[in-house]
């Protein structure tokens, strides 16, 4: 009897022996996994000859497709000009807010250039280089009612966002009494203001500006919201061969004041150009003058 329980314990402490090791050999496979970014080096983009950057399509002045089915705006003016000094062609690749950092985690896209607001949560997931705009968020509502205050709130009353933006982010945790209407693209959330399924669009204030200043009828009664931040273009974490070329072509293309020409070739129809030099930023140097 003994025997026959010497026999048990021993053959119950290798299987739990084998267990543990199968176990911690699984662990470490999945930590290799988590840290097996997929991107494509600086050197492999140039050799292929083509660089896939993510834009939006249907976020007018910023990126968005025209009638001849060309992709326009002042981030598709910048990344024109970055596959210009590359030497490669590009090749643009429509985003939703929602699925930015998907898109360069999953190698989907090289660069984001799709008005990506740098936040501390988000530089954990990608790599941002040097800024090339201001923003901050901004509230767009009917004439028959604007909102300038979200302090004090209807409870019946519900507010648009964009999933996945800096707006969904804020409101969701500085005014969590308030209901979001959340939409997947632009698109579907201007339609949705414009059919009155809310009071109000929460987005960028350059975006509900654009809004206001092209539709009759709205105005952006709150047109700061929250501190300013900035935009930049984004690549996948670990891609220090393409970030570190990015910030240098960032610095030369401030020599030349690049991005006020941008601004001015894609958004002064939109914004005249009293907003300019609030929103340009040239060589990746944010202005601290309020």
């Amino acid at each position: 009897m003994k025997k026959i329980r010497s026999l048990l314990f021993l053959l119950l402490t290798v299987a739990l022996v084998l267990s543990l090791t199968a176990c911690g050999s699984s662990s470490a496979s999945a930590d290799e996994d988590a840290d097996d970014a997929v991107y494509r080096t600086l050197d492999e983009i140039v050799e292929s000859g083509v660089i896939n950057i993510g834009v939006f399509s249907d976020k007018s002045p910023f990126g968005y497709v025209d009638e001849n089915g060309e992709y326009q705006g002042y981030d598709v003016y910048f990344a024109n000009r970055i596959g210009e000094d590359l030497g490669v062609e590009v090749n643009f690749v429509s985003t939703e807010a929602a699925n930015r950092i998907e898109y360069l985690q999953t190698g989907k896209v090289d660069i984001i250039l799709a008005n990506f607001t740098v936040t501390e949560e988000r530089a954990e997931e990608v790599d941002f280089a040097l800024p090339y705009m201001n923003v901050s968020l901004g509230v767009v509502s009917p004439d028959s009612n604007v909102i300038t205050s979200l302090d004090v709130w209807n409870e019946e009353d519900e507010i648009i966002v964009i999933s996945g933006t800096t707006a969904e982010t804020y409101l969701t945790e500085n005014y969590p009494n308030i209901t979001l209407q959340k939409y997947d693209t632009y698109a579907n959330a201007k339609n949705a203001l414009e059919n009155g399924n809310a009071v109000a669009w929460a987005n960028d204030n350059t975006e509900v500006i654009a809004f206001a200043l092209e539709n009759d009828g709205y105005t952006v009664g709150i047109p700061s919201l929250g501190g300013q931040d900035t935009i930049a273009p984004a690549v996948t974490k670990g891609n220090s061969t393409l970030l570190d070329w990015l910030n240098e072509e960032i610095e030369a293309l401030g020599e030349e004041q690049f991005f006020h020409a941008d601004y001015e070739a894609t958004l002064a129809d939109t914004y005249g150009l009293d907003y300019e030099e609030t929103l340009v930023v040239e060589g990746g140097i944010v202005s601290t003058e309020e």
